[in-house]
């Protein structure tokens, strides 16, 4: 695979760092002249936290024209997100920065898979703004980091791996829970009513209540 460009040269360390705990290779462009003598598998600009014009400017330019490079992730800083409303064409996706290094990670992975540059890792579950590593037993929503504890995870993991499907209470008890647990549906009541709330308002419909059934994560194929 091609390596990422980074942008500017020389980039921030700590994002170099994530770049590398993630495993893939990068280089450093200083100006789209740099950028012309490489081929690139997408790009990670980091925006200039006091002027951003510029970086904006060198993310629209790899992405259009000859370079084509795409997907773009822009790292920003919080108060830079109203820029984002006139720059859609400059950027795949975003992380705002200070970030943690698994958010980092599992956002930029996402989005190599959704730009058709890798496949998706079997360990890795992605739905939306929902993102869930298998084998580090981590999930990220909307690029937060969610504190969830175990039969949390484990309930949101298995709804997240058939969107649209809907299980009964009973169901959710003996797959998730196992069949020797001797628990009420009050129990998977109240974790979803927890999963909810740690989604946050945004994403708490992810889990919908299925009237007199039970619940479904995600949108049904079968539309109205």
């Amino acid at each position: 695979m091609d390596p990422l460009l980074l942008h500017p040269d020389p980039s921030p360390p700590e994002v170099q760092r994530a770049v590398e705990m993630g495993g893939w290779s990068w280089a450093a462009a200083a100006d789209e002249a740099a950028a012309r003598a490489g081929s690139w598998c997408g790009a990670i600009v980091s925006v200039d936290p006091d002027d951003p014009a510029p970086t904006l400017a060198f993310a629209r330019a790899i992405r259009s024209g000859e370079l084509g490079v795409a997907p773009i992730m822009l790292l920003i800083r919080g108060h830079q997100l109203a820029e984002l409303e006139t720059a859609h064409e400059a950027f795949d996706d975003f992380c705002v920065s200070p970030f943690h290094p698994v958010e980092f990670e599992l956002r930029l992975r996402h989005l190599l898979v959704r730009g058709g540059v890798t496949e998706a890792p079997e360990d890795v579950i992605a739905y939306g703004p929902l993102v869930l590593n298998l084998e580090t037993y981590q999930a990220i929503s909307d690029g937060r980091p969610l504190d969830l504890t175990y039969m949390e995870y484990e309930l949101l993991r298995f709804f997240a791996a058939s969107p649209g499907r809907v299980f009964t209470r009973e169901t959710l008890l003996s797959q998730v829970w196992g069949y020797e647990y001797y628990g009420g549906a009050r129990t998977v009541d109240v974790h979803v009513r927890r999963l909810r709330s740690k989604l946050g308002e945004e994403h708490a419909a992810l889990i919908q209540t299925v009237r007199s059934v039970g619940y479904r994560f995600g949108e049904s194929r079968w539309k109205a």
